[in-house]
């Protein structure tokens, strides 16, 4: 062999190495390379074999028996555990797609296994699973990734790391590929779990898809288990919590609770993106349809994970309608000493008063609330918290004593003031964004104004007493944010309106 000719035979077979290495995440197609996100987790989060997998996900949809939903299926959310652990309820969520078409699915997971402050939409060109390469659709992943600076075209959490491979995300896949068949895919991982990033990208995708042609032919879905590793009954009492909010349709609460792990779920941020989402395309109506942790499947109860199976769906108006809560004269009576009970120990003696624990189950159940305290007919101190954060009574006696003594509007009450203070409490309800302000009623709403950092809320008899119209309310409302005036017209403000249980020591 002439040295030229054994020269060109080494190149070539240094090429052929080099195409091996790369192979696996490689493919070509026309001669352009081709960019595949191989299967992370087949063989130990679902089964590797397709026919094994396919006979799996079969018998988990055959047991997850509903009745059918006609009304139109926006987006869900499905658990991203082991299929041994949280199949049996994802099964729930995918069985009720069944008689829905979708040629595109948007699935929206949390990043277990890399830091970043963004949500990273794939770059690549396919995610691959045992039951066949699912393409991406890359001209839709790139408008959306220029839709806002929280938003990149990226491989961060989607490709493995040397800690693992995302599952969230991919364990999606296999029941998709079951249920709709054919459908391109957008993947998105985000990094950034905050309301801010969950609020870009719940109106960017809502944007993008009213005015796309395949629109109406997209299903979103939010990848995400519940809470983890908590005893069987505390863990069913945390997820009640987040799953009541979710009915109630309050993401904002969700939202809070989540940043702050009063509430837990790792794929807060995705549930909270699909419900802004889906709310912005017509949503108007989220339904539980499974709940249940691994402690269910493994009997275990000592550290279990929550799984949870839900739809979000475009139902007629009205759909969406707040359980009523109320509250007896005792109740009421009860609330208001424990108010005052509060305030004079804590002016007294500087430190927080112990109740009793009550067996109400109105004064147990988790409510925002508000407490003001007047003094010879003026505000004293008025301070709350918006979400539900702790049982009724406990909420009263941790606002009762902040309005007391942390109102920065105010120097903290002395004792000579005690026997002049009155008390007024506010029992707030789930908060629900204002999507037409003309629905908002004087006497009957309160208001929160959001524009990213800045939040001022105003409680529904503020504008009673200060006899303010509707226009009057929305531009105080902005005022008390520290925004201007007619903040509320801004497409990156936020209204959310709640009701309230008011009631004071002279008008119970």
């Amino acid at each position: 062999m002439n040295v030229k000719r054994r020269n060109t035979m080494v190149w070539l077979a240094a090429q052929l190495i080099a195409f091996a290495a790369i192979a696996p995440l490689q493919h070509v197609r026309a001669g352009d390379p081709v960019k595949v996100r191989q299967a992370g987790v087949a063989g130990s989060f679902y089964p590797a074999d397709p026919k094994v997998l396919t006979a799996m996900i079969d018998e988990m949809l055959a047991k997850a028996a509903l009745p059918p939903i006609a009304d139109p299926i926006l987006a869900v959310v499905a658990p991203h555990a082991g299929y041994q652990y949280s199949g049996p309820v994802a099964a729930y969520t995918y069985a009720a797609l069944k008689g829905h078409k979708y040629s595109r699915v948007v699935v929206i997971a949390p990043s277990h296994y890399e830091s970043f402050d963004y949500s990273s939409v794939y770059e690549g060109d396919a995610y691959e699973t045992p039951l066949g390469a699912v393409q991406v659709d890359k001209a839709f992943v790139r408008q959306l990734a220029k839709m806002s600076s929280t938003m990149k075209l990226s491989s961060r959490g989607h490709d493995a790391t040397p800690a693992g491979a995302e599952h969230a995300l991919e364990v999606q896949l296999p029941w998709l590929q079951r249920v709709l068949g054919e459908f391109t895919l957008v993947p998105i991982v985000m990094g950034d779990q905050s309301y801010e990033s969950s609020r870009a990208l719940g109106v960017a995708l809502a944007k993008l898809l009213k005015t796309d042609e395949k629109g109406g032919e997209t299903l979103i879905v939010a990848s995400s288990d519940l809470s983890h590793y908590h005893p069987y009954n505390e863990a069913v009492k945390i997820d009640r919590k987040t799953l009541n909010a979710l009915t109630a349709w309050d993401y904002y609460s969700m939202s809070r609770n989540f940043q702050t792990r009063t509430w837990e779920a790792c794929g807060g941020a995705p549930i909270v993106a699909a419900m802004i989402a889906a709310e912005r395309l017509g949503a108007r109506k989220a339904t539980v349809l499974k709940y249940a942790n691994s402690g269910d499947v493994t009997g275990d109860r000592s550290r279990v994970v929550g799984y949870s199976a839900d739809v979000f769906v475009k139902a007629q108006p009205g759909a969406a309608v707040d359980v009523p809560f109320s509250l007896s004269d005792q109740e009421k009576s009860e609330l208001l000493a424990l108010a005052r009970k509060s305030v004079e120990h804590a002016v007294q003696s500087r430190a927080a008063y112990e109740p009793p624990a009550t067996t109400t189950e109105a004064l147990n159940q988790e409510r925002g609330a508000f407490v003001t305290l007047h003094e010879a007919g003026q505000l004293r101190g008025c301070i709350g918290y918006t979400s539900p954060i702790k049982p009724l009574y406990m909420t009263v006696r941790d606002t009762a004593t902040y309005a007391a003594l942390r109102d920065p509007r105010f120097s903290p009450v002395t004792s000579s003031e005690l026997p002049r203070l009155e008390y007024e409490i506010s029992v707030l309800s789930p908060l629900r964004r204002v999507t037409d302000v003309d629905q908002i009623k004087v006497g009957e709403h309160g208001l929160i104004m959001k524009n990213g950092s800045d939040e001022g809320l105003l409680l529904p008899q503020v504008p009673v007493e200060q006899r303010w119209d509707r226009h009057k309310f929305l531009e105080e409302t902005c005022i008390k944010a520290g925004m201007r005036p007619d903040c509320w017209k801004d497409d990156d403000t936020d209204i959310f309106s709640f009701t309230a249980v008011v009631f004071g020591e002279h008008k119970l």
